[in-house]
């Protein structure tokens, strides 16, 4: 399988395993209920989104449907170019992670383009996460880590170009 297809693989995989997170959120946790896992540290329940992290810009919602929906589109355009495995991990987590939220804005009340994004990892009362979050942000790391070594999207760093 070529590094796209693979990229669309692992981002249909975190989308499943994320929009599956939250239909058992939805559902186990709706009344309230919370879930210690660990104490202080991680519990479970239920939040819906609005906005962006950390629940900001909940008055513009439909604006992060429009930049998610462009990400996505973004992602795709670049993906087409992957040579190597490290990047097609990374778009892939970031692919998935995007396109888990896109629905949500999507296809989640109150309304479409203006729907909640399902919450339910709650870090210590520091913030409230989901699956897909954590594909985004480990995308990210690795996406700077990648870039930091200078790995091109096309395969291994070009030795004789010069290093800025």
């Amino acid at each position: 399988m070529r590094p796209y297809g693979r990229m669309i693989v692992l981002a249909a995989l975190v989308l499943l395993v994320d929009q599956a997170s939250k239909f058992w959120a939805t559902s186990a946790l709706s009344d309230g209920e919370s879930i210690t896992v660990i104490p202080r540290l991680l519990r479970l329940r239920l939040l819906l989104n609005p906005g962006a992290a950390f629940s900001t810009g909940t008055g513009v919602t439909w604006v992060f449907t429009l930049v998610t929906a462009a990400a996505v589109a973004g992602i795709l355009y670049v993906g087409r170019r992957l040579r190597s495995t490290a990047w097609t991990f990374v778009l892939g987590a970031l692919l998935g992670g995007a396109t888990s939220h896109l629905l949500d804005r999507l296809f989640r009340p109150p309304a479409f383009a203006q729907g909640h994004v399902v919450d339910f990892i709650d870090y210590g009362g520091l913030f409230v996460g989901n699956v897909a979050d954590i594909a985004l942000v480990g995308g990210c790391a690795f996406l700077l880590l990648l870039s930091l070594r200078d790995v091109p999207l096309g395969g291994v760093p070009d030795k004789g170009r010069p290093s800025a």
